[in-house]
């Protein structure tokens, strides 16, 4: 199962709150909706976090068995 527990660490690190995600950067609700209930999302959106985050992969998602 992948979790997303630490993009919102990411975010809260660098000061940026879901208001601005969406707001600021464009993510729709419903996108940070399902990412908040670890459920699927598309490599698109996966990818645009890292950019805006200024981060990899790894530090916003995590693989648990």
């Amino acid at each position: 199962m992948i979790i997303y527990d630490r993009l919102w660490e990411q975010m809260k690190k660098k000061g940026i709150s879901r208001y601005k995600m969406i707001k600021v950067f464009g993510f729709s609700s419903g996108q940070l909706d399902r990412l908040r209930k670890n459920e699927n999302v598309s490599t698109f959106t996966l990818n645009r976090l890292c950019e805006f985050l200024d981060c990899t992969l790894n530090d916003i998602v995590e693989f648990k068995k």
